[in-house]
């Protein structure tokens, strides 16, 4: 495996990550300067803190999801990526998003 491209993809993505972060930081802190009401700031900290558990159950279900479809893989012992293969991970990937989204309308 090339080590060295996984250098630079991860400083991308670190950089993205940091552009992000600060992005919303700055519209956080121009909604409390800017004298918003206190109703409006609670209630767009509650929606993001709800939508931070709904993301973190939705990677959670699909890596449990993908976790399942490595193991049938390793059960039926194929050893090679062939087309059968791709289509267990990708339809685990499906089914653990099919099952986030219906944890998330059942909980919000």
């Amino acid at each position: 495996m090339n080590f060295e491209l996984l250098i630079p993809i991860t400083l991308f993505i670190c950089i993205t990550y940091a552009i992000k972060v600060v992005v919303d930081a700055r519209t956080r802190a121009k909604l409390i300067a800017g004298n918003g009401s206190e109703d409006l700031i609670r209630s767009l900290v509650q929606a993001e803190a709800q939508q931070r558990r709904h993301t973190s159950l939705r990677w959670g279900i699909l890596f449990v999801a993908l976790g399942l479809g490595f193991a049938l893989i390793e059960a039926f012992g194929w050893t090679e990526i062939t087309p059968g293969v791709i289509a267990v991970l990708l339809g685990m990937t499906g089914v653990g998003n099919l099952l986030s989204y219906a944890a998330s309308r059942k909980l919000g």
